[in-house]
């Protein structure tokens, strides 16, 4: 075939590559130089990182294409060297990746190398840096998850598995940024907050969180950020009476736990949920306000005075 038509791969493209937002965001820099210049191009992409739609690696025809262009990551290792065979026909071209070893088939098996970085360039800007994404209010909301699967004084009543299994589910298609979180505290362990103030620090960054655990719901609302509390104890349990005690409605039992009572909730969350968290916060950081907690803090130094 004589007419130019590209197909655009990249390590999101191979079967068991390691996809990574800087692959995804190069090949998009690609994906709108070759749209400006009206050149016909199609973006195969690996199953797992395939979208709806989209064309995949496995069922892109060689003899359609012209040119093969891998954006982005280290030029080397065998699937590179498999798509030269597959694509044998095709001029191909690499541009924004790494050499390591000029000598490496992966390498020599591109008619043109544009590289980022290697011995044989000086560096380049990577891809990424004036890739087309979306900025500002136009991007997804940050939320903050907290799981459990513990909770083992509930005995037959948990439901712990089926409500985290739903929430993973959920989570893995809703359009957001999650952040994998923990109430612990351990200064052993960089993953974890040393103390409540570091953990809160993350928190009130959040545009929302999801939790199964009780301090999640509380610190969210302490720190004025709208959160769905997940309670998967059969009938109800801490979660769900803290719920309550707050009056805060965004909870779920572990029957309600589906993903569409998940969307209603974010939804709900994002919008009109706000407002109710952040008045939830400044009732309670006045101590005086919350006559329940002062009742019994009162009740607690008395008993202490008279024991």
């Amino acid at each position: 075939m004589t007419a130019t038509r590209v197909l655009l791969v990249g390590w999101s493209s191979v079967l068991h590559g390691e996809a990574t937002a800087g692959d995804v965001l190069s090949m998009r820099t690609v994906e709108r130089a070759l749209s400006r210049s009206h050149l016909r191009h199609d973006t195969a992409w690996s199953p797992v990182m395939r979208p709806p739609g989209g064309l995949a690696l496995d069922d892109a025809d060689p003899s359609l294409y012209s040119h093969l262009v891998f954006a982005c990551g280290p030029a080397m290792g065998p699937p590179l060297v498999e798509l030269h065979q597959r694509f044998a026909h095709c001029t191909r071209i690499a541009i924004g990746v790494s050499v390591i070893d000029p000598a490496d088939p992966a390498v020599t098996g591109f008619h043109r190398v544009l590289a980022r970085d290697g011995p044989e360039s000086a560096p380049r800007p990577d891809l990424a840096t004036v890739a087309p994404m979306a900025s500002g209010t136009s991007l997804p909301p940050v939320l903050g998850v907290f799981l459990t699967g513990g909770q083992q004084e509930y005995g037959a009543r948990r439901r712990h598995d089926a409500v985290q299994a739903t929430l993973e589910t959920w989570l893995s298609r809703v359009d957001a940024g999650r952040l994998d979180l923990d109430t612990r505290l351990d200064p052993r362990d960089w993953r974890l907050p040393t103390s409540p103030e570091q953990l809160q620090s993350v928190i009130q960054r959040l545009d929302a969180v999801v939790t199964m655990r009780l301090h999640g719901l509380v610190l969210a609302l302490r720190a004025g950020v709208p959160a769905i509390a997940l309670d998967p104890v059969e009938g109800g349990g801490k979660v769900t009476a803290q719920a309550q005690a707050l009056d805060w409605p965004a909870v779920l039992s572990a029957g309600e736990a589906t993903e569409s009572a998940l969307d209603h909730h974010l939804e709900w969350c994002l919008s009109e949920g706000r407002a109710l968290a952040q008045r939830a916060s400044r009732a309670q950081s006045v101590p005086a306000a919350n006559g329940l907690v002062a009742s019994e803090l009162g009740t607690l130094i008395q008993y202490l005075n008279e024991s």
